[in-house]
């Protein structure tokens, strides 16, 4: 059984893998259209009145209340849900502009999908500064991680590095503190409402700096609906339930492996519906860096094994 559960909890993670790597297509198409702040502001309103319905719908299943009624529990939801908000907020605003900044033809799904990623190892990294030592798999995916770097944007030096690799990097670092408040308080909230609040948050930053400093031309916003609608319900709304179903069955170990593909669908998606294409060295550099993706998850692996058979 628990053999199973593991597949057809992988199958469903791969499955939300699969729906956040073409979200880079889509975000890359968007870019050409919309500028980021009204584009991730449009994105997670649509993301959290998503989530909102299916919050109502397990009320009326469960017939419990949707916000908790503790002052304390009160609390709590509030401030995890901006705090993970913001720096969600930071996060998605950087990948766009990221993916913005890339020329024509630099393959810009595939490298910021493998930068993106990166969070995976940089978070066991940053755990360090707050007392959680990190293991040698670990310290040997950065070396891996960063040889990938090198190979996808700094092997023809100094000058090769595009400003959306640097952008796409800064995201990568955001997302790790990102997925480190998510850990602090996704269970005592609740996943789904943790998530809806931090979208309504993201939507409300990102909303607020539009409006300060971008030009909202509708006409453009109308020609890019179809890719704002994918990122608000698909990659925001559905990934993210069919993430909270998966996870019911997979071990933590195998859950990490199977949404780490995230970065690989990026880059063929990237190549089937935008037809961009990979230079060796970008190539060796994406498998530098998947492969420190998965090396960093060994420690998951034997700690998720180890549970088990105790």
């Amino acid at each position: 059984m628990k053999s199973f559960n593991n597949v057809k909890g992988s199958a469903i993670l791969c499955l939300a893998a699969l729906l956040w790597g073409l979200a880079f297509v889509a975000q890359a198409q968007a870019a050409d259209l919309v500028p980021p702040f009204i584009f991730n502001s449009l994105r997670s309103f649509i993301g959290a009145a998503f989530l909102f319905c299916l919050l109502l719908i397990k009320k009326c299943k469960t017939h419990a209340p949707i916000f908790p009624k503790e002052k304390s529990k009160l609390k709590e939801m509030l401030v995890g849900g901006v705090l993970c908000g913001v720096l969600l907020a930071i996060s998605v605003n950087f990948q766009q502009f990221g993916l913005s900044a890339y020329p024509a033809g630099a393959a810009s799904e595939a490298r910021a999908g493998f930068l993106t990623a990166l969070y995976v190892v940089l978070v066991p990294v940053i755990s360090i500064f707050f007392g959680k030592k990190s293991s040698l798999p670990v310290w040997l995916a950065v070396i891996v991680a960063t040889g990938g770097i090198y190979m996808l944007s700094l092997s023809g030096g100094i000058e090769s590095i595009y400003l959306g690799d640097v952008l796409v990097f800064v995201c990568a670092i955001s997302f790790s503190f990102h997925i480190l408040a998510v850990d602090r308080y996704g269970e005592p909230v609740g996943g789904i409402l943790l998530s809806m609040l931090q979208f309504l948050t993201c939507g409300v930053v990102s909303g607020i700096l539009s409006l300060c400093m971008e030009e909202i031309i509708w006409a453009n916003i109308l020609a890019a609906a179809p890719q704002i609608l994918y990122l608000g319900i698909v990659s925001s709304g559905i990934a993210y339930t069919l993430q909270i179903y998966g996870q019911k069955y997979a071990e933590p170990a195998i859950a990490s492996l199977s949404m780490s593909l995230e970065s690989v669908f990026a880059a063929l998606g990237g190549w089937l519906i935008s037809g961009n294409t990979l230079t060796p060295r970008e190539l060796i550099g994406c498998g530098l860096v998947f492969v420190a993706i998965v090396v960093a998850q060994i420690p998951q692996f034997f700690q998720g094994r180890n549970q088990h058979a105790a």
